[in-house]
């Protein structure tokens, strides 16, 4: 029974994945936050671009800067040990103080889209 389970999920997992990258404007930015991993910069790029976003809408995060609304966060999940990339669409961007590594981040909200795999 518990494989059932399983197997149910990951297809509800494939709908919500083709469902959601028909709805993504892959002209908009792409905000990526590595949680340190710069060692995992180029594979996070390929997958990305593998799912249709363009290598030059790829930005690293900077905790100075927020992104926009409409635009996207790819973000490595879980540190440390990322195995996928968690893509979200910012929702809203408030100003605010910068608040440690998060820094002006702090204020975009965002709604979770679907993952990408990192392979």
């Amino acid at each position: 029974m518990a494989f059932f389970h399983y197997i149910i999920s990951k297809i509800y997992l494939v709908q919500d994945l083709v469902i959601s990258m028909s709805e993504v404007d892959t002209t908009k930015n792409v905000y990526l936050f590595t949680h340190g991993r710069m060692d995992l910069n180029e594979k996070a790029i390929s997958a990305l671009e593998s799912k249709g976003f363009s290598k030059e809408n790829v930005i690293l995060a900077d905790p100075q800067k927020a992104g926009e609304v409409g635009d996207y966060m790819a973000m490595l999940w879980m540190p440390p040990n990322p195995d996928h990339i968690k893509i979200q669409k910012i929702t809203k961007v408030e100003p605010c103080e910068p608040e440690g590594m998060i820094g002006v981040w702090k204020g975009v909200a965002k709604d979770d889209l679907f993952e990408i795999k990192l392979e």
